[in-house]
């Protein structure tokens, strides 16, 4: 799984301009490949019994007396397997029409290829150090995707920021790591299971505060990756890279490894309220903060980010709530991953027959030219809000029912942030394809080619069936037991329970609200200036200039300190010595005149000097 997409990447990259013609196709059968093995893992895990679905692969020595290089298969490793494979898959097909034109097609190709790689080997990991690895690979194909263009500044700026805010995560998790191993003598998740963590604590060999610092640690590695608060900023930013890179980084890859990471360190935060409660906490706050964002947003790339960040914050919620939180947030992350995708993708057709124009307001009416990409694009809307019956009303409202049962304000919260998704995703619905049409006069909207089409299609057909497939019967629940542990009392899906209905209902205004806002009544071209709360969104909640007041103008004070206490402190210091030295020296030269009579005379001078003191000293 890991070694074919690595493979293709490394051909691509190091045999360059050679591969230019047959490059794309090369990365999309790596990708294919690697799909078809994760399939065939699969088959044979269904094989085996419950108690043998966990399957270790070591390969070699990696760091002596601290990890192998070491590979675990087990049912959750292999969902997200598959995600990222099939998913990831699609994307590389579609990718062949959407840069058919680009000079850059085969390093593209190559890049999308090593994503896929890292982010297999992050998931596929036996160890945290492993895992480690995978995680900055991503975070390093993640940079390399959204700077693909680096003519434009502001896609250069946009990689920068994404690596430099993920670094921030990144140094939690490290030091998560090196806490582990010197408490617990490994890194290996089969050794780091409720049971070790609980016996630590009965022993005395870790304390509660240990652990509680472990979860929090690995938090914010999670909160880097997967963009929650309050390490959001650089996702919506992203949206400068090519779009199918905006989806695989939004569907099947960066923004779930967070997600990935609490889920498998479940046993470090079910022995550790205090952090799972941080965890809760910081799915509700990012799930309302990118609903908001997501209501103001004009450019149809970056309302979808905001949707990312919302969604992304329900399956950060149902991590936080143990093993019965763990089945809804992975299924609603693999329901997710199908109707992000299939939207992120109709965006990219919609910019591909729009000239690459992506505000909003210059669209309108494209559902009658774009039949398949509105229909497709319709679906994934209809998932996201919770239509009944369609994979998000399944997935989300799982999440909704199992906060409630542990913190009724964090679950109000959420359902409130569903009404504001009904909101937002229908304004984004009814600018795009419904109303009058605004388009440029040099624009010429088209259906997209069927290399773009067809993925979309599948897309759209596992954002109606798949969350009702993994959510009845509590199927996923019962497959993840062996990775994640079963709950003791199975939770049943109850669709008229009052948050279900409530849920729906808020949904329903929302969408209502928006057909009347942007349906029925006529869009504006220019956006009005509107209120404070839609300048508070449009800005992103403030949150870069948060972190320029609170991070980088004490940063740059603190390196302007640096600087002056470099230049004037130490090396003042060793300058002041040698002037003086120096100066001392000069001075002191001059006694050296070269004239005979005047050493003769410093000599009878000293002379005298020696007889007084001896003189002196003898009358004593």
């Amino acid at each position: 799984m890991v070694a074919l997409p690595l493979l293709g990447a490394a051909i691509l990259l190091l045999f360059g301009r050679r591969t230019d013609r047959w490059g794309h196709l090369l990365g999309v059968v790596m990708s294919l490949g690697a799909f078809a093995v994760a399939v065939a893992a699969f088959v044979q895990l269904l094989g085996l019994p419950e108690a043998q679905r966990r399957q270790g692969v070591r390969l070699y020595e990696f760091i002596p007396g601290l990890a192998d290089m070491g590979l675990l298969i087990d049912p959750l490793s292999i969902s997200f397997a598959l995600l990222i494979t099939g998913v990831g898959s699609l994307i590389h097909i579609y990718s062949i029409g959407y840069m058919s034109h680009d000079p850059g097609r085969r390093r593209f190709f190559a890049y999308l290829n090593l994503f896929v790689a890292a982010m297999l080997l992050l998931v596929l990991a036996d160890n945290y150090v492993v895992l480690f690895v995978g995680w900055e690979g991503v975070g390093l194909a993640s940079y390399l995707l959204i700077g693909f263009w680096q003519f434009k500044p502001t896609a250069a700026a946009a990689a920068k920021k994404a690596f430099i805010v993920n670094r921030v995560g990144d140094f939690g998790l490290l030091i998560a790591i090196f806490t582990i191993w010197t408490t617990f003598g490994s890194v290996a998740f089969n050794e780091l299971t409720g049971g070790a963590v609980n016996g630590a604590i009965s022993s005395g060999a870790a304390s509660q505060g240990t652990i509680t610092a472990v979860g929090l640690l690995l938090l914010l590695g999670a909160c880097g990756k997967s963009a929650q608060l309050p390490l959001q900023s650089w996702l919506l930013d992203a949206m400068e890279g090519p779009t199918p890179v905006s989806a695989l980084i939004h569907a099947a890859t960066m923004v779930t490894a967070g997600v990935y990471l609490v889920v498998r360190s479940g046993a470090f935060f079910e022995a550790a309220p205090t952090a799972q409660l941080v965890v809760t906490i910081v799915g509700v706050a990012t799930l309302l903060a990118g609903a908001i964002i997501g209501c103001a947003k004009d450019d149809i790339k970056k309302g979808l980010a905001g949707s990312t960040m919302s969604q992304i914050g329900y399956m950060m919620l149902g991590a936080g709530l143990g093993p019965v939180g763990y089945a809804f947030a992975i299924a609603h992350l693999i329901a997710h991953g199908f109707f992000k995708a299939n939207m992120f993708l109709g965006a990219g057709s919609v910019m591909h027959a729009m000239n690459d124009e992506v505000d909003m307001r210059k669209y309108g009416g494209l559902f009658s030219v774009m039949k398949v990409t509105a229909a497709t694009f319709m679906i994934g809307y209809l998932a996201i809000i919770g239509f009944p019956l369609l994979s998000g009303y399944f997935t989300k409202d799982g999440i909704i029912e199992t906060a409630m049962e542990h913190n009724q304000i964090l679950g109000w919260l959420a359902v409130v942030g569903a009404g504001i998704t009904g909101f937002y995703m229908s304004r984004m619905v009814f600018m795009t394809f419904f109303g009058k049409r605004r388009w440029a006069d040099d624009a010429h909207p088209h259906e997209s080619p069927s290399v773009m089409t067809v993925p979309l299609i599948l897309l759209s057909i596992g954002s109606v069936f798949l969350g009702a497939f993994l959510i009845l019967d509590n199927r996923l629940m019962r497959f993840l037991a062996p990775a994640v542990g079963l709950p003791e009392h199975l939770p049943g899906f109850h669709p008229f329970s009052v948050p279900g209905l409530t849920t729906l209902a808020l949904v329903a205004v929302g969408v209502v609200y928006a057909w009347f806002r942007y349906g029925a009544a006529e869009v504006p071209r220019v956006a009005p200036r509107g209120s404070f709360l839609t300048t508070f969104a449009r800005r992103d909640l403030y949150g870069d200039a948060l972190n320029e007041a609170l991070l980088m103008r004490p940063g740059q004070w603190l390196a302007r300190f640096a600087v002056f206490f470099d230049n004037r402190g130490i090396d003042g210091l060793v300058n002041g010595l040698a002037a003086g030295i120096g100066g001392t020296s000069g001075r002191l030269r001059r006694v050296q005149t070269g004239y005979v009579r005047s050493y003769a005379l410093s000599i009878l001078f000293g002379a005298a000097v020696v007889v007084g003191a001896l003189l002196y000293v003898g009358n004593m």
